[in-house]
């Protein structure tokens, strides 16, 4: 019976893996169809901007809520609701015939894509020992890097073969067809309740957001994550083309060429320190390694005045993005040093920090841009400068790595 839910087991992670694999690629996807939105609903870059947003800030705010229920009611019955919602507002987003129903399709996938991280982290902290978390949280990672991957030149080929509409349409049914899968080896053939009532988790909500935002290491992981997400995420996905094409003048080709080989440092990297850090039985001296090689990288670009030569850009983009692989021993932390009761809401408050500086980096970098271009005919200096937000983004995450422990903290409840 032991040896059959060993193996069941690994059904589950590949059931849920491929879930995430799938939302990964619907997050960053609809950034590729800014140009069709426009000219079929009339509408201003403002408007698809905030549309392609939304999404984010849903996702975001819904972090910390989403890990108090999830603790409170178990993660299964969210992840199959959450894969659900997501797939429904693909498919709203597909038939859309004005900008409005494009928005309430964005706001619902923002809902159901804020399931995902916290109840995923939740069902192999439940099916895995610890050691195991430490190696499989980082083939999730290289998974949610692959998500991005493919919502780059695969997807655009799809959207090319069968329009934008039908490409939603068919990503929205695989996800509906991923939470009935869910449901079904999570709950029907495992036997396993939809969800559960946590009886030692009743406590007031201000009493437990109090002791979470007086949690020292909720914290100290709200940093790490919020310093190397940011730069990555933040910058890859918004002014990593841009900077490619008006400071090297390269194609838009070339430049996306150069992202690729970020994100598969991020997909090679994710894996690779996980298992190291499951073999050495090691969090923290691994992730400070990691973070400080991240750190010297945005460093490196500043000391070449914001414009390397192209052969150490290449090799500084495969590094970040590498580096960028070790975020995942953020939650290898919180699986290490909270029980499971509580594992939820700080895995939330974590991600928030990751996906907070996100939102925030492309802002910074862009108002940076604004502010030196007028002041400079070369607009490499506005470039040198934006980068100088990494590299603080990066120092403050350093600050958690530096204070989080690895030991089992006092509980929150």
């Amino acid at each position: 019976m032991r040896n059959l839910q060993e193996k069941y087991r690994w059904v589950i992670f590949f059931a849920v893996l491929f879930t995430y694999l799938m939302m990964s690629a619907q997050r960053t996807a609809p950034g590729l169809i800014t140009e069709q939105l426009m000219a079929e609903f009339q509408v201003s870059a403002a408007t698809v901007g905030l549309i392609t947003s939304i999404q984010f800030f849903v996702y975001t705010g819904l972090q910390v809520p989403m890990g108090l229920l999830a603790d409170r009611y178990g993660p299964n019955f969210f992840l199959i609701v959450g894969a659900l919602l997501t797939g429904v507002g693909n498919i709203m987003y597909s038939l859309a015939n004005n900008e409005l129903i494009i928005f309430i399709a964005r706001i619902l996938t923002g809902v159901g894509d804020a399931t995902i991280w916290v109840n995923l982290v939740l069902i192999l902290g439940i099916w895995f020992t610890k050691g195991e978390f430490s190696r499989l949280i980082g083939v999730v990672g290289m998974t949610g890097s692959l998500g991005f991957l493919i919502a780059t030149v695969p997807f655009s080929t799809v959207i090319e073969l069968l329009g934008w509409r039908k490409t939603f349409f068919h990503l929205g049914v695989i996800l509906c067809v991923c939470s009935f899968l869910l449901y079904f080896f999570l709950i029907k053939k495992s036997r396993k309740p939809l969800y559960i009532q946590n009886k030692m988790n009743q406590e007031k909500l201000l009493f437990i957001f109090k002791k979470l935002f007086t949690n020292r290491q909720a914290w100290m992981l709200f940093l790490c994550h919020f310093g190397i997400v940011g730069g990555f995420i933040g910058f890859i996905s918004s002014f990593a083309v841009p900077f490619a094409m008006n400071v090297y003048g390269m194609t838009r080709l070339a430049a996306s060429q150069l992202i690729l080989l970020s994100l598969v440092g991020a997909l090679m990297g994710a894996p690779i320190i996980g298992w190291i850090s499951s073999q050495l039985g090691m969090i923290k001296r691994l992730y400070l390694i990691f973070y400080l090689s991240n750190l010297c990288c945005w460093i490196a670009i500043l000391i070449f005045d914001g414009q390397p030569s192209l052969p150490i850009l290449y090799f500084l983009f495969f590094m970040i993005g590498f580096s960028f692989g070790s975020n995942s021993l953020t939650f290898a932390t919180v699986r290490q040093t909270f029980s499971m009761k509580e594992a939820g809401i700080v895995t939330g408050f974590a991600n928030t920090g990751g996906f907070l500086s996100a939102v925030l980096l492309p802002s910074i970098f862009g108002n940076i841009l604004d502010y030196f271009q007028p002041l400079s005919e070369s607009i490499t200096l506005g470039y040198y400068y934006g980068f100088f937000t990494p590299v603080i983004f990066c120092i403050i995450g350093l600050v958690g790595v530096c204070f989080m422990k690895e030991k089992l903290t006092s509980n929150l409840y």
